[in-house]
């Protein structure tokens, strides 16, 4: 459980608010229960740190204030447009046999133990957070669906989600999807053998010298019967003029 050092502010007027916020310091409110709300204060930096951490709206924090502890949710936070800093931070009081509602982030293990994960399938994520209603004193950090032997075409629901007592999705009635785990978009063919490509380099290099050959063979020399045929023409022409009495 994380712990803030908060102190009691008594800030009225916007200026006292922005002298308060001047001096490193972020006002904030603590509700709920029956006591009063609390007008506190708490070191911007410290509160910076909680907020980069995963999951600041959904985990119990111990507040000290002024030496006092009290176990808060933070339920809203305000930011600067400009800065992006912190500005104002709400707090619900922790309350003995109180409900709240929380959006839970999901967290899935052991991907590197998937069979489908391992031959290319693809996690969907449906839900990366599960609205739940849960007690006060027994609020899960996480929701955990373990990968460990998951193949491809599996899907997990919310009822294969262990989930802790007297915790309840928001949805009722039917067994949301969170998770599937699909097959691979794109499929990879299966490479060539190295003999099989050489083959056919070979065969498209001979075809291509055929080709080629071919292409030479209209441009420059007659084809083979059309020489013989020519030779044959100038030998019929040879021997009829020998056949042919000489003139006198």
């Amino acid at each position: 459980m994380n712990t803030l050092e908060a102190s009691i502010r008594s800030t009225k007027t916007k200026g006292e608010l922005n002298t308060l916020r001047s001096q490193g310091n972020v006002p904030a409110v603590v509700y709920g229960g029956e006591d009063k709300n609390q007008n506190i204060s708490v070191s911007k930096k410290t509160l910076i740190n909680l907020l980069e951490r995963d999951n600041f709206l959904s985990n119990i924090i111990k507040l000290k204030i002024d030496g006092k502890d009290q176990n808060v949710l933070p339920r809203d936070v305000k930011f600067d447009i400009l800065s992006d800093e912190p500005t104002h931070v709400d707090f619900l009081r922790i309350v003995k046999g109180g409900k709240v509602i929380l959006q839970i982030p999901v967290k899935f293990i052991n991907s590197d133990k998937s069979p489908g994960l391992k031959r290319g399938g693809v996690l969907n994520i449906v839900r990366r957070k599960v609205e739940l209603k849960c007690p006060t004193e027994n609020i899960p950090n996480e929701l955990i669906v373990d990968l460990d032997g998951v193949d491809i075409g599996q899907s997990f629901k919310i009822s294969a989600i262990k989930l802790p007592e007297n915790v309840h999705p928001t949805i009722q009635g039917r067994d949301f999807v969170v998770a599937t785990l699909a097959a691979p978009t794109v499929i990879k063919e299966p490479e060539k053998p190295a003999e099989a490509a050489e083959g056919a380099e070979a065969t498209g290099e001979e075809g291509a010298t055929q080709a080629t050959e071919g292409a030479e063979g209209d441009g420059k020399a007659p084809p083979a019967d059309a020489a013989k045929s020519e030779k044959k023409d100038d030998a019929k022409k040879g021997d009829d003029k020998k056949s042919q009495p000489e003139k006198k």
